[in-house]
């Protein structure tokens, strides 16, 4: 026993140390271009702001046909921070911080995510791809993390979450084994009822089941016990000048730029291959409303799911309204149009009006909660 815990110890220290995050970065890197090459859309190995608008559309919470599916990444994300938070110990179930704060969070998070088209996660992919379109996305996420971080210097918070009962920190990984059921039974509830599977589109593109919720298993064992987050590399950089984490996002530009070269996946692709929009403007503002709503809830959404997976309730409630506001961005034409090329002719792509005016408002309550919502003194 006193070996074991040895080991362990050993295990958690390298993890959480510089090297131990650039490795956890690395091997996210890798696996995100092989999930691509085997079958994953274009520079969309891993996005989990998609992956969860598939599952929700799988779910038939949105209609839009060529986004359907569950994902098993997100599925392996909660269930392997859940096996890495029980052998280290931090299984420890809370929740009850501000529930309809961070729900609204979530939702709006999705929104700016898919009016970009990717979370910070398929920003870095889509860039180590060679799609400069990232570019803008990068610099709206930094812009709306950095305004999260004043407000957390001058006190913002949403409370404290207290214990909770042991049962309720199992709820969301059950429920990620439940669509793990769907999904690997291919489940219909009747003709043209859920579980929907797309037959084209994005939704239609996927490795096999056993090696995406292994990629998915994974990282979650590794991302749940080194913090990995994209939004907190650019809080910490930003509020104490701490590049830790940072390091470990820089280490999956370089892993997955490396890895495409090597599989001949770095290339410029036509406009309407890429699955984002060249519109620079809303790419900038949708990300920079998704860098904003993470900041405030705490964590980018890998870091959401992977905090599910060790009994975080409020980190499952951003998680659901993230799959819900996935949804409204299809049911209600948020989400950004891809690029499109007809006859030769390049048609921009980018949010319509409805979508432009979801971020404005989004916006407006993440600013509004973030100069209301502060401590006490």
């Amino acid at each position: 026993m006193a070996n074991e815990n040895g080991v362990r110890r050993r295990i958690s220290k390298f993890l959480a140390s510089r090297p131990g995050i650039i490795l956890v970065g690395l091997t996210i890197g890798v696996i995100a271009p092989l999930l691509q090459q085997q079958g994953n859309p274009p520079n969309m190995g891993i996005c989990v702001a998609c992956f969860e608008r598939d599952t929700a559309g799988a779910l038939g919470l949105h209609r839009f046909e060529k986004a359907q599916y569950i994902r098993p990444e997100i599925i392996g994300f909660v269930l392997g921070a859940m096996v890495s938070a029980f052998l280290f110990r931090e299984f420890k179930p809370r929740g009850g911080s501000a529930p309809i704060a961070r729900f609204l969070l979530g939702v709006f998070a999705a929104t700016g995510a898919l009016v970009f088209l990717g979370c910070p996660w398929r920003a870095l992919l889509r860039l180590a791809g060679g799609d400069g379109n990232a570019l803008l996305g990068l610099a709206g996420l930094a812009v709306g993390v950095g305004i999260g971080s004043l407000f957390l210097r001058r006190g913002y918070t949403l409370g404290r979450s207290s214990p909770a009962p042991f049962l309720s920190g199992l709820i969301l990984p059950m429920v990620m084994l439940l669509f793990l059921g769907l999904l690997a039974t291919r489940a219909s509830f009747g003709k043209d009822q859920a579980i929907f599977f797309s037959a084209k589109g994005p939704g239609a593109m996927h490795a096999a089941l056993l090696v995406s919720l292994a990629a998915g298993l994974g990282i979650g064992l590794l991302a749940q016990r080194s913090r990995f987050c994209t939004m907190g590399a650019i809080r910490d950089a930003v509020l104490i000048r701490d590049f830790h984490l940072l390091s470990g996002v820089v280490a999956l530009i370089v892993a997955a730029f490396a890895t495409n070269l090597l599989l001949g996946q770095f290339r410029s692709l036509p406009a309407d291959k890429i699955i984002g929009h060249s519109n620079h403007l809303w790419n900038f503002l949708g990300m920079a409303l998704a860098g904003l709503a993470f900041a405030l809830a705490g964590g980018c959404p890998g870091r959401q799911l992977f905090l599910s997976g060790e009994g975080d309730g409020d980190a499952a409630v951003f998680v659901c309204g993230m799959i819900v506001g996935a949804a409204f961005a299809h049911n209600f034409f948020l989400a950004g149009a891809p690029d499109a090329v007809k006859d030769g002719v390049l048609t921009v792509g980018g949010p319509g009006h409805y979508g432009q005016i979801a971020v404005v408002a989004g916006l407006a309550f993440c600013t509004l909660l973030g100069l209301t919502a502060r401590r006490k003194v």
